[in-house]
């Protein structure tokens, strides 16, 4: 199974909902993602654990949250069943995110 960097490590576009990570089937990961603000100033993000890339109101774990410029946003120790996404928005260009751990068969 994987380790190390899982999924698509992504600048994101400003206002747009973007897969990041895909559990793969008859998986578990266990995870942990890093938000990046590589502007001066604020942004606020989006961070959803989904079913899909369109997620839920209760699929979000972080929800505008702000970054101040140059900061980092981090969560860590999370898990998650088969099929399961990350999705993340931001609603300014220039922020990047990371998602990294491990898989394993469920």
């Amino acid at each position: 199974m994987a380790s190390g960097i899982l999924g698509t490590q992504a600048s994101l576009q400003a206002n747009t909902l973007t897969t990041i990570y895909q559990v793969p089937a008859d998986t578990v990961s266990y995870l942990n993602f890093n938000v990046v603000n590589t502007n001066a100033t604020p942004v606020s993000v989006r961070v959803a654990l989904a079913a899909s890339g369109t997620p839920t109101a209760a699929e979000y774990i972080e929800y505008n949250a702000e970054i101040a410029g140059y900061g980092v946003l981090e969560r860590t120790g999370i898990a998650l069943q088969s099929n399961k996404v990350l999705v993340a928005l931001s609603d300014t260009a220039n922020v990047s995110i990371s998602v990294y751990g491990v898989e394993e068969d469920a």
